[in-house]
């Protein structure tokens, strides 16, 4: 932990290493979000179009986006616990930048489904060990009981944001506009800054926060590692064979089948595996307890908000208007343009709520509360896009605006959920599960992914309107549940707040 003092120099009244945190945040979402917001496009481009795709179906195009989507969550399980038991998180956080760079680079070259699973492979092992650790770092440079904490994260989460406003425009015109492979290229460059970010502002400002793991291994421990590591590759590499050779012309959507089904599993099996820990005290077991609704809501929300990439990325190109007039000037929208309202809306929205929790200090709402609020208001969200399908219908365009205005009201849900997820999952984390309970916290959004693996599909024009009001009716409850539910979450929590 940094030892703060009145002296040092900070960052908006941080300690100055969330300025590098901020920094590497930037960089490393401007790569993730500006692939992303052209990744679906991409996959079911004609493959005789000027900037050519792969031509695949737009249900599997979807399918695959939020499998990805899981897997680099998922993947976070595998980051936490080489920072934990091996190398510490700060050795961890740059091997991952390494790896999602080299995973960009061969996402850029064009040959086609090949260098795709070979980028998305890369890309996926090097989040997992970034995502996780960058996050638990910022924890690291408060006490537990430092008011500026849920402020720090905020901050940080702008960082986040603020690199994926400017990837769509980026990343997305270059794609969309010249060639996929080249705005791929860009989001390799984006890695190497974050590269240069962490390199250089780690070992001016925390050269000695997690430098060493948590829980290291001892030999024993490290030949048991391998010996397993050994036989889940094996095994891995002939159940990928075996899927394969049953079905080659249904391989893909079998393989989103498979990895639905273990990223709905995974989190239930690490649960049990850190509440069996005898490295876990009672009192820790009871804050874990804690977690449990909190994750389950995260799963809802997470569901909801990382549609924006694959079903709000299809109706923003099917069905929104792109060439608006607005107050006299008609223009022409590119579809990826759309992802940056869901950044937008947080960078604009954060300074709000740092200012309300500032000043409400120790009275602002409990993590419950935050939650069931943000919950609600993701549910909203989905029920305005229901509108556009009952006044019109679903055959023809509606205005860019409703797209607008849902991603106004997820995004104030988004503050609500996210930072605060963050913050408590740093403040409820057993000692010696430190790095992987944070990466706990991002499997409710590789769960959710998985789950939205097996219901993007649904959606088609015929569907619409009861795809978003069912959803959105279903952000709605889990919200209110929470409310009813808070007094004895809050008293398993104990002093966290």
């Amino acid at each position: 932990m940094q030892n703060l003092n009145k002296t040092e120099k900070t960052f908006f009244g941080q300690p100055r290493g969330l300025l590098t945190l901020f920094q590497t945040e930037f960089w490393e979402r401007f790569s993730y979000y500006g692939m992303r917001a052209i990744l679906v496009y991409y996959l079911y481009a004609l493959t005789t179009a000027d900037n050519a795709g792969l031509g695949l179906p737009k249900a599997q195009a979807m399918a695959i986006v939020s499998i990805y989507g899981a897997l680099v969550y998922l993947s976070t399980i595998v980051g936490g616990w080489v920072a934990d038991r091996l190398l510490g998180a700060s050795r961890t956080i740059f091997l991952g930048g390494v790896l999602i760079t080299l995973g960009h680079i061969a996402l850029a070259t064009p040959f086609g489904l090949s260098s795709l699973f070979v980028a998305l492979f890369l890309i996926i092992l090097g989040t997992g060990m970034l995502k996780p650790n960058i996050s638990n770092m910022v924890g690291h440079l408060y006490s537990k009981d430092d008011s500026r904490r849920d402020t720090g994260f905020n901050i940080f989460v702008v960082g986040i944001n603020m690199g994926s406003l400017i990837a769509p425009l980026i990343v997305g015109t270059v794609g969309q506009g010249v060639n996929y492979h080249l705005g791929f290229s860009l989001a390799a460059i984006g890695m190497i800054f974050a590269l240069f970010a962490y390199w250089y502002g780690r070992l001016r400002h925390f050269p000695d926060i997690g430098r060493e793991p948590s829980n290291p291994m001892d030999s024993k421990a490290r030949r048991n590692f391998l010996i397993t590591l050994t036989i889940v590759v094996i095994v891995a590499i002939i159940g990928f064979f075996l899927l394969y050779q049953a079905s080659p012309a249904n391989f893909i959507n079998n393989f989103i089948n498979v990895l639905s089904i273990i990223g709905i599993v995974v989190p239930i099996i690490y649960f049990v595996m850190m509440f069996t820990s005898k490295k876990v005290e009672s009192d820790e077991r009871r804050k874990l307890t804690a977690y449990i609704p909190l994750f389950l809501s995260a799963i809802v929300f997470w569901a909801i908000e990382e549609q924006s990439s694959t079903i709000i990325a299809v109706w923003g190109e099917s069905r929104s208007n792109l060439d608006p007039t607005w107050f006299g000037i008609t223009f022409h929208i590119d579809p990826s343009w759309y992802q940056l309202l869901n950044p937008l809306f947080i960078v604009l929205l954060s300074p709000i709520f740092v200012r309300l929790w500032n000043k409400l200090g120790e009275r602002q709402p409990s993590t419950i509360v935050k939650f069931g609020l943000g919950l609600m208001l993701t549910g909203i969200s989905y029920l305005i896009m229901t509108l556009p399908g009952l006044l019109n219908g679903t055959s023809g365009r509606a205005s860019a605006l409703w797209l607008v205005l849902m991603f106004a009201v997820q995004m104030a849900g988004e503050l609500l959920v996210s930072p605060v997820g963050l913050s408590v999952s740093t403040k409820l984390a057993p000692v010696a599960f430190q790095s992987q309970m944070m990466a706990m916290w991002f499997l409710a959004d590789s769960t959710s992914q998985a789950i939205n693996a097996q219901i993007t599909p649904l959606f088609k024009a015929a569907t619409e309107v009861h795809f978003f009001a069912i959803t959105g009716i279903i952000g709605i409850i889990v919200g209110i549940i929470l409310l009813i539910i808070k007094k004895p979450i809050l008293k398993l929590m104990g002093d966290v707040r």
